[in-house]
């Protein structure tokens, strides 16, 4: 009797173990150790590279020329600045690429649920979708613009050949790793079709999903900064691929040390901005990360 008493008491305990495995520590990071451990780093590696730099300039290691002190190219960006341009070209080039990579997300989301889950269409678009990502984007630049001429259209061509197969393929890749026994149970419960591709395939394959969504976004920058360097011309508005291309053009290399500078700082903005706080929200939502 003593024995059978204790079963319900230890189901209890046993479930009350199961809830605080699932369960996260909440703990609000104080702010000054956001500061030390996020925004801290990378600031001293900023200084440390400027430092070098400047040391490097100090030692005359090249001529004056080709390698700019970092005054040089803080006063053309002051100079830029002050004429009210600046935020002109960021905003010419970060437009155009996002709006790119929405519509490279639109047109790869499908077509990557498409090679993943249709066998034949895997085997006829698989092969070259892969192809299409090994490809240069460069190499779009020129018969965009004999096909579309120099215009944004042909900007925004660029960006979805490099960008699409990227996002197509991490949701192939993301879909592959799915696990079957997540589908048979989907199955099981109804989730057929599109109802067990919203509901079981989409959030079960979104890591590998969320590195094509990166993957992507890189492939449209670099694909957006080899257009506007090739194909530059006065009607597409100055961006920083055109800022890049006009300095090196003047001689002027604290301009194009100006505009290396801009496209890294938008590179790793939208790194921080956008994928990090979803790369960490996916791992929350798996219990893979504390909630800080």
């Amino acid at each position: 009797m003593a024995g059978t008493d204790t079963k319900p008491d230890d189901l209890a305990g046993l479930e009350a173990g199961l809830d605080a495995l699932d369960t996260v520590q909440v703990r609000r990071t104080p702010v000054r150790e956001v500061l030390v451990r996020k925004v801290l780093p990378p600031v001293l590696a900023v200084a440390l590279v400027i430092v070098v730099w400047q040391l490097l300039v100090r030692a005359q290691v090249t001529d004056d020329y080709k390698l700019p002190s970092p005054a040089a190219v803080w006063d053309s960006a002051s100079q830029m600045w002050l004429q009210g341009t600046l935020l002109d070209v960021v905003w010419t080039s970060v437009s155009r690429g996002l709006l790119g990579f929405l519509l490279a997300v639109a047109i790869g989301t499908p077509l990557g649920l498409l090679v993943a889950r249709v066998r034949f269409v895997r085997a006829a678009i698989g092969p070259v979708l892969s192809g299409l990502q090994s490809l240069p984007s460069v190499a779009w630049v020129a018969p965009a613009v004999i096909w579309l001429g120099l215009n944004d259209r042909m900007m925004y061509a660029v960006i979805l050949l490099g960008a699409v197969p990227s996002v197509a393929n991490g949701l192939v890749s993301g879909v592959d790793q799915v696990p079957p026994l997540f589908l048979r149970a989907g199955r099981t419960l109804g989730a057929t079709g599109l109802r067990g591709t919203r509901h079981i395939v989409l959030p079960a394959a979104l890591p590998g999903y969320l590195a094509g969504l990166k993957q992507g976004w890189a492939f449209s920058w670099r694909s957006l900064m080899a257009a506007e360097i090739i194909a530059s011309s006065p009607d597409l508005g100055l961006g920083l691929g055109q800022l890049l291309e006009n300095g090196r053009n003047n001689a002027d290399m604290p301009g194009v040390f100006l505009a290396i500078i801009l496209i890294l700082f938008v590179g790793i903005a939208i790194d921080l901005l956008v994928f990090s706080p979803l790369e960490r929200w996916v791992l929350r939502s798996r219990g893979l990360l504390a909630k800080n």
